[in-house]
Order: structure tokens, then C-alpha cells, then sequence
């Protein structure tokens, strides 16, 4: 095994030392490679793509993709291609033939999921509840926008994500047909894509309080002392029932990304007193409180494992003659020299497609938004404002 790694190490640092030889390199942002352990298993695949109208940038992002594919072809269905993008390094790349072609090393490894390179914007909406009532009016009604608004602040204090507090929006005019909108004008999706259009948004994090009902109580089963001193008892221990449904869906195509369903039991003063906020101490304090706490925590680490390998996204704002105006900067960790592949998205009779468009080479970095300049693959198609760039 010791020999093994050795090899291994010596065979990148040889591969690294001869692709400079070949081709100058562009920067690769892709996460730092983990360090080899005796759980992870190594392999090394090639990936090539045509090289159309001069476009090498936007051959050499195919390219890499293609590699993706072709390790997770190797490495067998169980590994995602975003959880592959984690573990995985670029050692070598070169021009033949027409065709950009390019070399890249994955460790493959059960652990932790990986960290992107980009902090995703997420954006927060209301969870309604599906059956009214089950919240009375004596108790906090911080949980609609509450619940939404710490898996979001969790989500923020992990580095990868910016967040933008929507909750006072709701998706769902039927909760209990959730995750299903149903929209005036029929398109499936649309409401999510519209709301992370006008927010710049990645991501759109949804859900409903599926069930909060407490254990009725106006039966008490049995005679005698042990009846009468339950009967005495049910305005201070109870029995509810705790069922969250939480939903993550891509901001630009509107696809559900991420769905679970966490369900518990309060037994107890399961009641929370109103002007309690969801987060407080006061809140956690109550038995109610603590367990909406734990999922809120449980949900919050669940949806980053999903999303966080996924490939960053960000909006096109203005165009400039050559000049490519992105609503992502500094503080989405974008750096000059960066480079994003330019889609555009056509949306037709509630079908929504994207054409890969070209290249954008971050020139310029603010705070809050980036300019690029462009290389583009056709003629008839430019880039221009609504169009999105990703990451690969």
C-alpha cells in the first residue's frame, strides 16, 4: 500500500512537471484534492472535446466534463458527477488534432461531501401549513417564516452559501398538494424560476408544516381516580405529532432538487407560547421548540451535502460591446481570471432550454458583481442580459 501511494504521488507531480511543456495552463478553480488515506481509491481518465471557431476556453470546460463523465463512469453509479467534482484535480492537458484534451485525477472516497470553490446564493421562502388551525392563535406564529429562516442562517455560517430572507412569499397556494405549484398560467416550475430571476438566486428553498396537530384530548378512556387525574393533566401533558416537508429547487431550470420529509413526536407542554421566535433559547427551551430545532439542524446539513458539489451559477446582467456584466463578485469568492461557460435560457410554452452560448473570462471584480469578456461560438446567438454563466 505504502508503495502504491508512493507511485501515485510521484506519477501526479511527473504528469504536472510535463503538461508544462505543452500548453499554457489556465487557472482551474475546481475545490483543493483531499489527501489519500487508505478508504480512498484513485483513478486517472482523459476527457477531449472539439475545439469550434477558435473557442479553446469553452473546449477545454467540455473537456473537463467529459472527463467528469468518464470517471464516474470507472467509478460506477453510486458516485454523483457534482460529488465527483470534489475530489478531483486536473494533472495534465494539451491541443491535437482539432480537439482540446485534458487529463484529470479523482480520489474517490465515503466522506465528507465537498467544498465548493464558489459561495451559492440561496434564497428563503415561507413553509404554510398545510392544515389550518393546528397553530393557535395563543401560540408564536414565528414558524412560518421561522423554520426557513435558520435553515437558511445554518446554511450561511458553513461559508458556502449567501442567503436572501424571502419568507414572507409563499410557492404553494395548496400546501397539501406540495411540492406541486399550481400556477395561473400552468408552467410547472415557473414560479420558482421567476422568483430566483428577480433575486439572482440559485436556489430556492421551500416547504410546508405537513402536520402539527395535537392529540385530542376530550376522550379520557378508563374510569375512576387514574381517568379523573389524566383528565386534570391534559392542559399540561399532551401529545403532537411533527411532520416538515423541505424542498430545494435549481433556480434556473426550476427542477426539484432536494425533497425529505422529517417527522417527530412532542410529549409534554407541547404548546409554544406566542412572541417566541424560532432560534431563540426560549424557543429550543420548549419540548416543542427542540425538536423543530433538531430538524432544522438535521435539514440544514442534508441540503448542503446535496447541493454544495453542485456547479455555481450566476446571472448575466448587462452586456457591453465585449464586456459581460455578472451578478456574482468578491463576496461569491469569484477571482479575476475565472472562467464561466455562458448559457442561455429560451423558455417556450412552459419547456425551458439552454444553449451553450460561449466563454466569460472575469476581468474585473467588485463586491457584488464581476466583468467579464466574452468568447462566443456563434454567430447568430450572442450572449446578452438573462443569460446565466456556470462554474462548468
Amino acid at each position: 500500500m505504502i508503495f502504491f501511494r508512493t507511485f501515485i504521488v510521484f506519477s501526479f507531480f511527473l504528469l504536472q512537471a510535463c503538461a508544462g511543456q505543452d500548453l499554457q495552463k489556465e487557472t482551474v478553480t475546481t475545490p483543493e484534492l483531499l489527501p489519500i488515506n487508505n478508504s480512498e481509491r484513485v483513478i486517472t481518465v482523459q476527457g477531449q472535446a472539439i475545439i469550434q471557431k477558435g473557442a479553446t476556453l469553452l473546449a477545454r470546460k467540455q473537456a473537463f466534463n467529459n472527463a467528469l463523465r468518464n470517471a464516474q463512469l470507472e467509478a460506477g453509479d453510486a458516485l454523483s458527477a457534482e460529488k465527483l467534482i470534489g475530489s478531483t484535480k486536473v494533472v495534465d492537458e494539451w491541443i491535437e488534432g482539432g480537439r482540446y484534451h485534458i487529463q484529470v485525477l479523482a480520489v474517490l472516497s465515503d466522506g465528507e461531501f465537498c467544498n465548493s470553490p464558489y459561495r451559492k446564493t440561496i434564497l428563503a421562502t415561507g413553509f404554510p401549513i398545510v392544515t389550518s388551525g393546528q397553530i393557535s392563535g395563543n401560540e408564536t406564529q414565528d414558524l412560518y417564516s421561522g423554520i426557513p429562516r435558520e435553515i437558511l442562517n445554518i446554511m450561511l455560517e458553513s461559508g458556502d452559501f449567501i442567503g436572501r430572507n424571502k419568507t414572507h412569499t409563499v410557492l404553494y397556494s395548496r400546501p397539501d398538494m406540495a411540492p406541486e405549484m399550481i400556477n395561473q398560467d400552468g408552467q410547472q416550475g415557473s414560479m420558482v424560476v421567476q422568483l430566483a430571476d428577480d433575486y439572482s438566486s440559485q436556489y430556492v428553498l421551500s416547504g410546508v408544516i405537513r402536520d402539527f396537530e395535537v392529540e385530542a384530548t376530550e376522550y379520557i378512556r378508563g374510569a375512576g381516580v387514574l381517568a379523573r387525574a389524566k383528565s386534570l393533566l391534559r392542559d399540561f401533558v399532551a401529545r403532537r405529532g411533527l411532520s416538515i416537508d423541505i424542498y430545494v429547487h435549481d433556480g434556473v431550470s426550476g427542477a426539484l432538487l432536494f425533497q425529505n420529509r422529517y417527522t417527530d413526536t412532542v410529549i409534554g407542554d407541547v404548546w409554544i407560547p406566542a412572541g417566541y421566535t424560532v432560534g431563540s433559547e426560549r424557543f429550543k427551551g420548549t419540548p416543542s421548540g427542540h425538536k423543530i430545532s433538531k430538524i432544522i439542524k438535521l435539514a440544514s446539513e442534508n441540503i448542503r451535502q446535496v447541493i454544495g458539489c453542485y456547479p455555481f451559477s450566476a446571472k448575466i446582467i448587462k452586456v457591453e460591446d465585449k464586456k459581460v456584466y455578472i451578478a456574482a463578485g468578491s463576496q461569491d469568492k469569484l477571482k479575476v481570471g475565472d472562467s464561466l461557460v455562458v448559457y442561455s435560457r429560451n423558455i417556450n410554452l412552459g419547456m425551458q432550454q439552454n444553449e451553450l452560448i460561449g466563454v466569460v473570462i472575469i476581468e474585473d471584480v467588485q463586491i457584488k458583481f464581476s466583468i467579464g469578456k466574452m468568447e462566443v461560438i456563434s454567430n447568430a446567438r450572442k450572449i446578452k442580459a438573462g443569460d446565466w454563466v456556470k462554474s462548468r
